[in-house]
């Protein structure tokens, strides 16, 4: 049935099923939601900081080129173009008696915590290939953990509303991580590459706290129930995958939001440092930012409950723009202007971490009705790769173009031109991306009352 149609038979549904999607939250309570979200807060070193402090480290301290260390972690990404999908298949074919979603989740902890640690206290020798190597066998781990993670949290819910509380509690736990990887670094340090530097205790931190995390997630979660009916080939799975416009059009829209968010958390240490000639500031202003973002992801559920979470997003990211596009013309140590645009931006961060999360949810269940699969997975691998390349653009493509211009933080006095090139690749390119993921959300079909009668033809199928 196509989307269109349902909206239209929605209303005659939705009474019938509210009563059993509202008993199926109940029946998660609100101990095992935070004990299956526990995990985020280490898995939250392993991606915004990642992109912010890892390059910063790797050229400003190691002193790797510019241009080196964005090739390297674009190589990184490729990769992922393999691994993901692949993951994301086995995610949703592999079926053991403990459960599809904790066994992997459970076999990817090791890796993924030590790759972490070793990425984040390299030698003080290290080279590119240190960075591709453990860049590649993190990014291997961390996308075994994060799809069924996030997979796993899909179909705890089945309701629009349900979902929403669940990626909010996972996203702000997944913030509260953030705080602890920005303040670890910038209190302990991390300009010296010898010794138990700031990002080397950021390290220590993932491998002792991402396995101790994740068991409590494991055996205090229950694996949720699988609503499949049939096992589609590969073939009949891609062609399903490509048919489900809403979430081409969910994915297209994320992937620029990303792309708008990834480009200026890679350019923020070095815009507050060179373009507002303020470097004490960075470690303050990133903290403040994430601060903000944890009163964001209440407010978004809120605003989802009021205007639909397809809405509620579209006004957070236009608000975003409007608050970023001043951000180029402020004059050298302008502290408290940038302040109030980190404090706005970052409270709208949490609609960007909490609602598109809970909207890919609602579009998998476009395809289960349609499919007779539940594949969770294989979408979560779509959305995790779309999620890396995104935030991969802002080093792999933005580094070598401001390069271009003449941009080099190991310089003592930054030209004009470059200065100005961050500036405008800090701000106003993001609100481009933006504006493009605004047209493709404001008029999104899947709303509650559609999510609702996909539930119904799902189980009862």
């Amino acid at each position: 049935m196509p989307i269109s149609d349902i909206s239209v038979t929605a209303q005659s549904d939705a009474t019938s099923t509210a009563r059993e999607n509202s008993a199926t939250v109940a029946a998660l309570p609100l101990p095992r939601i935070i004990a299956y979200a526990l995990p985020a807060i280490p898995l939250a070193a392993l991606t915004l900081p990642l992109y912010v402090l890892v390059p910063t480290f790797y050229t400003e301290t190691l002193g790797l080129s510019l241009a080196s260390v964005g090739f390297a972690l674009l190589l990184v990404r490729i990769f992922d173009a393999v691994n993901d999908p692949l993951i994301g298949w086995a995610a949703d074919r592999f079926r053991p008696s403990f459960g599809r979603r904790r066994t992997l989740f459970a076999i990817s902890l090791p890796l993924t915590a030590i790759s972490a640690f070793m990425l984040f206290w390299p030698p003080a020798d290290a080279s590119t290939s240190w960075l591709v190597i453990w860049g590649l066998l993190l990014s291997l781990g961390y996308t075994s953990a994060l799809i069924p993670f996030s997979a796993w949290g899909a179909e705890l819910a089945t309701d629009y509303h349900g979902r929403s509380r669940i990626t909010g509690w996972r996203e702000g736990l997944i913030l509260v991580g953030t705080l602890i990887a920005i303040a670890l670094p910038f209190a302990i340090g991390f300009d010296r590459a010898d010794g138990v530097h700031g990002l080397a205790m950021l390290g220590i931190a993932v491998l002792v706290t991402l396995p101790l995390f994740g068991a409590v997630a494991i055996f205090a979660t229950p694996e949720p129930v699988e609503h499949s009916k049939t096992r589609l080939n590969l073939r009949s799975g891609i062609g399903h995958l490509a048919r489900n416009r809403p979430f081409v059009r969910l994915i297209a829209a994320f992937f620029l939001n990303g792309l708008a968010n990834g480009i200026p958390a890679t350019l923020f240490l070095y815009f507050v440092s060179e373009r507002l000639g303020m470097p004490d500031a960075r470690g303050p202003l990133l903290f403040f930012y994430f601060l903000c973002a944890i009163a964001g992801v209440p407010l978004a559920t809120w605003a989802a409950r009021r205007v639909g979470k397809h809405r509620a997003w579209c006004y957070a990211m236009l608000a975003a723009c409007l608050a970023f596009a001043p951000a180029p013309l402020l004059p050298e140590g302008s502290l408290m202007a940038f302040a109030v645009i980190c404090a706005v931006t970052g409270v709208l961060l949490g609609f960007d971490l909490a609602l598109p999360p809970a909207i890919q949810a609602d579009v998998i269940d476009v395809d289960t009705a349609a499919s007779g699969e539940q594949r969770s997975g294989v979408y979560f691998a779509a959305w995790s790769l779309a999620t890396k390349l995104s935030l991969a653009g802002g080093v792999g493509i933005v580094f070598p173009v401001l390069a271009g211009f003449g941009f080099d933080p190991a310089s003592e006095a930054g030209s004009v031109r470059g200065l100005t090139a961050l500036a405008v690749a800090y701000a106003w390119v993001p609100i481009a991306a933006k504006l493009a993921a605004i047209a493709l959300m404001w008029n999104f079909p899947l709303d509650e009352a559609a999510q609702k009668t996909l539930r119904t033809r799902i189980e009862t199928a």
